[in-house]
């Protein structure tokens, strides 16, 4: 059956679902109208922008140019973390953008060539794409992990330096900080990869099903994607935690107060 095609007529009527929200919003003095509708607006004309920028991309397919793509969305996307944790631009850029390529181009060249076998590991369809699902969840772990870990040593900064008074090392510190912020930055993930297919469809294999592809490889790609954003999420999280506790702390152990943005 092929997947039948929505009109500007038929997106304008979806469009109309919003007036719940709005009300909901105007009921409750959210103030959530306006910036719903300004996100609604930059969504749609970005998607637009870049699904025309990717039509062309794809059929260029130039390894370099593909490689080079990912690249932007990676800085971009450490840009975006750094700006919603809220730390010092200085001490976080090179860490966590080290973290993201690391993170992305490992996983998403082994998925390109180990999972789905692809003849060309740089094809656009795939690099751009892939590497696109495991930045967006890798953004919301990094977020959720360095935001937790660094506003909990905030918070219990006289309890640490008690432990380092008493003969622990500044690693030693840490550690409960640095469980707590991975297992928050994870369960997310976790949760998800629990419920998937039970309480809900994931979206890439519902776009792929419509589509016209087979439930069964949708449901392969699904759960090997998932697998992926999981271990991405992972090494990027820890990575980045690492990275930087070696300059967000003095000789003393404790926390620079420079790291957090005035």
């Amino acid at each position: 059956m092929q997947t039948p095609d929505i009109s500007y007529i038929s997106l304008f009527l979806c469009s109309l679902l919003l007036i719940i929200p709005f009300v909901v919003s105007m009921i409750l003095k959210l103030g959530l109208v306006k910036e719903t509708v300004t996100s609604v607006l930059r969504m749609a004309a970005q998607l637009v922008l870049i699904g025309i920028f990717l039509k062309y991309l794809f059929h260029i397919n130039n390894p370099f140019l593909n490689i080079g793509w990912l690249v932007i969305m990676v800085i971009v996307a450490t840009f975006s973390i750094i700006r919603k944790v809220k730390v010092d631009i200085k001490v976080f850029l090179v860490p966590t953008l080290f973290s993201l390529i690391a993170a992305t181009f490992f996983i998403v060249l082994y998925f390109n060539t180990f999972v789905i076998r692809l003849s060309d590991v740089t094809d656009a369809r795939f690099l751009i794409v892939v590497g696109g699902m495991l930045l967006g969840n890798s953004l919301r772990g990094d977020i959720i992990g360095i935001d937790n870990f660094y506003k909990a040593i905030q918070r219990n900064e006289q309890r640490r330096l008690y432990a380092l008074a008493s003969g622990a090392t500044l690693f030693e510190s840490l550690m409960p900080y640095f469980r707590e912020s991975l297992l928050a930055a994870l369960q997310p993930t976790i949760a998800t990869m629990a419920t998937m297919g039970i309480v809900f469809l994931p979206g890439m294999m519902t776009g792929q099903i419509l589509g016209g592809v087979s439930p069964v490889l949708a449901i392969k790609y699904q759960i090997a994607i998932m697998i992926a954003i999981y271990t991405a999420t992972t090494i990027t999280v820890h990575l980045t935690i690492t990275l930087t506790m070696k300059t967000c702390f003095d000789a003393y152990g404790m926390l620079k107060a420079r790291i957090f943005q005035r």
